[in-house]
């Protein structure tokens, strides 16, 4: 089933149920789709990876907002980016934790040879493909220089 008939299921479901907070990350979804399917070279279909991309996207931007939010003591504007994160992560595959995501790096590490913190662009590459959408690039970056330091 595709993210579009997912968020279309659901969508009917928090419209039923009068979710607000659903409402609004559910259509913002839909219209991250649109955009994607109608710019150019799209032909109006998306790749399971446009689509995972298009999630990450959206709930970075969530994350980012939230942080500046607590900072500045806006818990009625934080709160919504939390519902609305939470709703996100629905559609995200699960994310691993610090110690699954140090095993792959150190067997990432060993793979290409990296020995310094010079190596680390050869390690984030090969990093960055096979953990795509089972962490953020963040969390890897600061993964292999911890581990190449």
């Amino acid at each position: 089933m595709s993210l579009e008939t997912k968020v279309m299921d659901e969508l009917k479901n928090a419209m039923r149920a009068k979710d607000e907070a659903a409402l609004r990350t559910l259509r913002a979804i839909k219209a991250g789709i649109i955009i994607e399917k109608t710019s150019e070279g799209a032909n109006g279909e998306i790749s399971e990876a446009t689509e995972l991309k298009l999630l990450q996207k959206m709930a970075k931007q969530r994350k980012d907002s939230l942080d500046i939010f607590e900072k500045q003591n806006r818990e009625d504007l934080a709160s919504k980016e939390r519902e609305e994160l939470a709703i996100l992560e629905k559609f995200l595959p699960k994310q691993m934790s610090a110690d699954e995501l140090r095993a792959e790096v150190k067997a990432i590490i060993e793979q290409v040879g990296a020995k310094s913190a010079a190596d680390m662009g050869k390690v984030m590459g090969v990093a960055s493909k096979q953990l795509a959408g089972k962490t953020d690039g963040k969390a890897i970056s600061e993964m292999v220089k911890q581990l190449l330091a």
